[in-house]
């Protein structure tokens, strides 16, 4: 039963996964926008002076009034879901909405597979064989265990796939170009080494875990109720609207732990340069102060519009597959 649980979950996963790639290629797009690595004004003022500036500065002429420095180019004006597809598909063509999608079915076969069937093997060990019901508790504190693990084994695809979906945003002569997922952790444990691939694999974790205990408790719970309620029967309708609810929940439960998961993950760290970031306490600082608090739900529009999507697909194709594997 445990492995079928593994199964199953890995079917509805890349089915979802690949069916809504384009919406997540958009929201990593969206997360990405008003992201500045302004270098120190002082330190390159330093960088580039002559040194024959001494004798032109101010201290030669003391009646000069100091110019002051020019004030900090006004950040890209953000655009919205539509827009920013629209240019896409001009600028960079079509398929580019399916940019990194070999990356999203590794993702989905080693996270999703796993936290699905983690999350079922708990369901069957803590569900109470006298009511058939398992505690809305037990149900979050499956999911925050299945997460987590899932999110530790998938993390490499993870941070393959944020890069080559973000490739498309950077100047031709800073791209990546990976050719496939392959070739991107390739490239990234030969450039960077081995760890690069678990860049940001805290912030994976604790979305995974809010993702996965939001997401499948709440799906759990919700047609439960519907079902004991007598509201609708266990069918079609009550899988979708019971998914959707669920979708709903985990994206705004996880988007603000998306967007530094991110940018930490896609962030360029130069040979002998500090990083942009230190870590994900200093990304969501620097995002907050630059750009506002409400720059964490960056990228909500299309997280909801992909979350949504993603999760009915998720379990209304998982309740068929279990339909035709029931006699396995």
């Amino acid at each position: 039963m445990g492995v079928k649980g593994f199964v199953e979950g890995g079917i509805a996963s890349i089915i979802a996964g690949c069916s809504t790639h384009p919406l997540d290629l958009l929201k990593v797009r969206m997360q990405l926008q008003g992201e500045t690595h302004i270098p120190n004004p002082a330190a390159a003022t330093e960088t580039v002076r002559p040194a024959f500036a001494f004798h032109a500065s101010t201290a030669a002429r003391p009646n000069a009034i100091p110019t002051p420095p020019p004030p900090p180019p006004p950040p890209p004006p953000r655009v919205g879901l539509v827009s920013v597809g629209i240019k896409i598909v001009q600028t960079e063509g079509l398929p580019a909405l399916f940019s990194g999608v070999s990356a999203t079915v590794l993702r989905q076969t080693l996270y999703s597979t796993t936290r699905m069937g983690l999350y079922d093997i708990l369901k069957q060990k803590w569900t109470d064989p006298n009511t058939g019901n398992m505690p809305l508790l037990r149900k979050i504190a499956a999911g925050l265990i299945a997460g987590g693990i899932g999110a530790a084994v998938g993390n490499p695809a993870d941070v393959a796939m944020v890069r080559m979906q973000a490739d498309g945003r950077l100047p031709v002569a800073q791209r990546r170009n990976y050719k496939s997922v392959v070739d991107a952790i390739t490239q990234m444990s030969k450039q960077e080494g081995v760890t690069s691939l678990w860049r940001g694999s805290s912030l994976t974790v604790n979305r995974a875990m809010i993702v996965t205990a939001s997401q499948l408790a709440s799906y759990d719970q919700i047609k439960e109720t519907i079902l004991e309620k007598g509201l609708m029967k266990d069918g079609l309708g009550t899988h979708v609207i019971s998914s959707f609810a669920a979708g709903f929940v985990a994206a705004v439960a996880s988007n603000p732990v998306d967007v530094i998961k991110t940018r930490v993950m896609n962030m360029k760290v130069e040979a002998g340069a500090a990083p942009p970031y230190s870590g994900a306490l200093d990304c969501a600082m620097k995002t907050i102060r630059a750009e506002g608090p409400m720059a964490l739900y960056k990228g909500f529009i299309p997280t909801i519009s992909r979350q949504g999507p993603f999760t009915v697909v998720l379990f209304v194709t998982l309740e068929q597959v279990r339909k035709l594997l029931k006699d396995f």
